[in-house]
């Protein structure tokens, strides 16, 4: 027999975090700083305090835990900003043994007519590329000893949004105030799509995924079928929120209408008695064969446990939480998590909770962190990716003989 795994060990494996929010990944100390700069209000100026009143250990609701964005993306707005929020965000996850991020934004709620969309995408990449560079360049990675750091970015478009969200939204609600609600919604999504193939063809910038973010109830996935059909067009991997906050047939949505290679969150796959298409006469049969395809396709579930239970009063504990189910179906699942500030996690903390709640075993807790690198969209190649993953493994294993010993 051998020794439980310690957080130690999960603290030293590499690990990787495939659904991360840009403006819910601040550090405290830089939101007071900058809100100070900015002379903008914030509900406290401490810690202790926006952790008390903003960034709380637990939400009433959905809508609670939103309001934190409101101070987090009002200093966003400038290119000085971004970078140095990316960076900072880069450099917390290659402290904590973070060696693969692919950071999501909405690149439109911090154009304005100051800053257009490709200089927000530029700034983050910049930031993110300093700090992975300056890991890079470091003794241990050099002499082999230490894992490199990459990166990639994903653009968020909003499956809604209202004048008061940025210039860019209220601007192009003013061009397009005879149009229907949902076309103003694609026509900023497909645009976002349209920005970001040509900055990966033009620049070749890292962007790797486009994701739909935003309220899911009444603002279905397909709206935005004609960027994701851009974005697969144009060799963009896809992700999208689905199954968070809606039941099984919101993921069926993001897979056949949007070329889903992932699914970020998918809490509710399992969850039958939230199927409503009357159509649908076997709900189990149905959520027993989505899951099934998902499983046979190796579609990722980007799952986020801390972040799930602050906005699902249904999940009590991280035990309540489908992942065991997820993880037992032989989903392909990789732990993120979602947003670090207000959920106060890391990725070492979500895995060790998971780790612990699930009873995972040595090899399951494996497949977790080898499935986040392998489910990766790469900004390399394919081979370089594989000579990564595999280098990843080796450290992997090379930290389980040395950390987890034989128990006498």
């Amino acid at each position: 027999m051998r020794e439980k795994i310690t957080p130690e060990f999960i603290r030293r494996i590499p690990k990787s975090d495939l659904h991360v929010h840009l403006d819910g990944s601040l550090r405290i100390k830089t939101l007071i700083e900058l809100a100070r700069e900015q002379k903008l209000e914030l509900p406290a100026w401490t810690e202790d305090g926006l952790r008390r009143l903003v960034f709380k250990p637990t939400y009433a609701n959905l809508g609670e835990y939103l309001h934190g964005f409101m101070y987090t993306c009002a200093v966003m707005q400038t290119p000085e900003n971004l970078e140095r929020i990316a960076m900072e965000l880069a450099e917390d996850n290659i402290a904590e043994g973070v060696r693969y991020i692919e950071v999501r934004f909405a690149p439109q709620l911090h154009t304005s007519a100051e800053l257009s969309t490709p200089e927000v995408i530029r700034a983050v990449n910049k930031g993110l590329d300093r700090a992975a560079k300056a890991h890079n360049r470091s003794a241990d990675v050099k002499a082999g000893k230490d894992l490199p750091f990459h990166y990639g970015v994903i653009a968020c478009a909003m499956r809604r949004f209202a004048k008061g969200f940025s210039p860019y939204y209220a601007d192009l609600m003013r061009i397009m105030q005879h149009a229907r609600p949902e076309e103003v919604f694609a026509t900023a999504s497909l645009e976002l799509a349209r920005t970001a193939a040509e900055m990966v063809r033009e620049e070749r910038l890292p962007i790797v995924g486009f994701d739909l973010a935003g309220e899911e109830a009444g603002f279905p996935a397909e709206i935005h079928q004609s960027a994701y059909q851009y974005a697969h067009d144009h060799f963009i991997k896809k992700t999208v929120h689905a199954g968070e906050a809606y039941g099984p047939e919101s993921i069926f949505q993001a897979i056949t209408r949007c070329h889903a290679n992932r699914i970020g969150h998918g809490t509710f796959l399992f969850a039958d008695d939230m199927i409503r298409d009357p159509e649908i006469s076997d709900r189990k049969r149905y959520v027993s064969d989505l899951a099934d395809y998902i499983a046979g396709q190796r579609i990722g579930i980007e799952v986020c446990p801390t972040s799930n239970l602050q906005t699902t009063p249904s999940i009590k504990t991280i035990a309540d939480h489908p992942v065991k189910k997820m993880i037992e179906w032989g989903l392909s699942v990789s732990i993120c998590t979602d947003n670090r500030l207000m959920s106060n996690t890391t990725v070492s903390r979500e895995l060790q909770l998971v780790a612990e709640h699930v009873k995972l075993t040595r090899r399951e807790l494996r497949n977790l962190v080898i499935a986040g690198f392998k489910g990766s969209f790469f900004p390399g190649s394919h081979v370089e990716k594989r000579a990564f993953v595999d280098r990843v493994i080796e450290r992997y294993e090379t930290l389980e003989f040395e950390l987890l010993k034989p128990l006498n």
